[in-house]
């Protein structure tokens, strides 16, 4: 159902000329899911406080509920005599509707309210819809959907993390926003969040590993304590893009998180030496984005000043950790060997405020359109670095966009991590082996199965000669039998 109505939608949106490209896509269906699913939700606790014999009041109120302006009915039908169309529609959305939205910025009780995240939603959105015909085929479309269940939550928001993908397959910018899903469970998987610990992402984009996290800590049979600690004092992330912090929101209600405590803000002009006790996390898991270069101002919060945007994000995520805390960190694999004095230095200051006890080493190809190799970094805060265990994924094909890294390719490094253990992929480099002026950790697998030596050109030669021999005996038999 959810699939047929999203390739509806995109059908539709090929029509409209406000509509350019996969990320207003993305952006423009985000918004009318949000009121959809929050009109859903709020008679899911209109329904629940009436059989406790409780009131309720609605967060959206008036003319601006869904069933009244988006899909106004009659005895179950959609009324049609009472539905805005054409431009009355869309001089609503825009002049009436937006702006009573946006006022919840101002209103509610906190940041930490879905009043708030409502108010900022429509704060940074703007309308592109030019045609309100079809954004009335839209809204009865995804009126006919239903957010009343779990199920069909997980449904919706898998199909939502589809369309986030093709949307980071569209272009650069985009690709900022997406980390490959399998990827992000081993990561889970190897830190191993639990309830009663905070979760941070710094550089948030579309909430992929904050969704992953809590998908990977819910539990059927969480105590109300646990669950609502889990929804209201875990997962913390920043993001600097107004779109890509837009969609973590919306991302991260689609999973389940109905009030998500994201900051639209860049994180990097946050002065690491002022950050403090309150202010850490016990788990970190980012990707941050790499290549991109900071002003001479941000470079200034950072000890080891580079314009390197990722070399800024690991100095905040090693500040950023508590005691005790636990990372991963996706990195451009040439971090593990540059010889620049930033490079160096920043590795320097890993290993030594840090234990490093993981690097996975990524192929070519495992993020599409990137250009470049990455390794993820496994690191603990708290004790010096004293040997490292290197794994070096190779899922035995080449990765692209109709073949790409999955769930299965992963499977090994996840058990063979656990004890660190070595394997034909995997080895141990110790702290004290590495050279100290440059604190190279390259890449460099002694385990790996030898090659066979090319053959030399003599030996090529004489082969070809004796097959030619043999093909002209052959010949000369065949001759004899005509």
């Amino acid at each position: 159902m959810y699939d047929n109505a999203f390739n509806q939608i995109e059908r539709d949106l090929r029509a409209e000329e406000g509509v350019a490209n996969e990320l207003d896509y993305v952006e423009q269906t985000s918004w009318v899911l949000f009121l959809k699913y929050l009109h859903d939700l709020e008679s899911e606790r209109r329904d629940r406080a009436e059989l406790d014999g409780e009131d309720y009041s609605p967060i959206i109120t008036g003319e601006f509920r869904w069933d009244r302006w988006a899909a106004p009915k009659m005895d179950g039908e959609f009324d049609h005599n009472v539905a805005r169309t054409g431009d009355d529609l869309i001089k609503f959305v825009n002049e009436e509707l937006f702006a009573y939205l946006a006022k919840f910025r101002q209103t509610a009780d906190g940041p930490r309210t879905i009043q708030y995240k409502i108010g900022e939603i429509f704060t940074e959105l703007r309308n592109k819809f030019r045609s309100g015909y079809i954004l009335r085929d839209v809204l009865e479309t995804i009126d006919g959907l239903s957010f009343n269940t779990q199920a069909q939550r997980h449904e919706l928001s898998q199909l939502y993390e589809t369309r986030i993908r093709r949307m980071g397959n569209a272009g650069r910018n985009g690709g900022e926003y997406y980390t490959p899903r399998p990827l992000i469970r081993a990561m889970v998987k190897v830190i191993g969040p639990k309830i009663s610990e905070t979760i941070y992402d710094g550089a948030v984009g579309s909430a992929g590993f904050l969704c992953e996290a809590y998908d990977y800590m819910r539990r059927d049979n969480l105590s109300a304590s646990d669950y609502e600690t889990l929804q209201t004092k875990t997962f913390y992330g920043q993001e600097k893009k107004g779109l890509a912090y837009i969609i973590g929101i919306m991302n991260m209600i689609l999973h389940g998180i109905e009030a998500p405590n994201l900051i639209h803000s860049n994180t990097l002009n946050e002065n690491v030496m002022d950050i403090q006790e309150k202010d850490r996390h016990n788990v970190i898991l980012a990707n941050p984005p790499f290549g991109g270069s900071e002003r001479r101002e941000v470079q200034q919060n950072f000890p080891i000043r580079t314009g390197e945007t990722a070399y800024l994000f690991l100095q905040h995520f090693i500040r950023k950790l508590k005691a005790g805390g636990r990372a991963a960190v996706v990195i451009k694999n040439t971090f593990l060997s540059n010889g620049d004095q930033a490079s160096v230095a920043l590795r320097k200051e890993l290993l030594e405020s840090c234990d490093l006890h993981t690097i996975l080493d990524c192929p070519q190809g495992t993020f599409q359109g990137a250009g470049v190799k990455t390794v993820v970094l496994f690191f603990d805060k708290g004790a010096a670095t004293r040997r490292t265990w290197f794994y070096q994924l190779d899922p035995g094909r080449s990765l692209g966009k109709t073949n790409p890294l999955n769930d299965d390719d992963l499977k090994e490094f996840v058990a063979l991590q656990k004890a660190f253990a070595d394997s034909p992929k995997s080895w141990t480099l110790n702290r004290a082996d590495l050279d100290e002026a440059t604190f190279d950790l390259s890449v460099k697998n002694p385990n790996a199965p030898e090659k066979a030596a090319l053959r030399g050109p003599e030996e090529i030669i004489a082969d070809m000669m004796a097959r030619d021999a043999e093909t002209t005996e052959i010949l000369e038999n065949i001759r004899g039998l005509l």
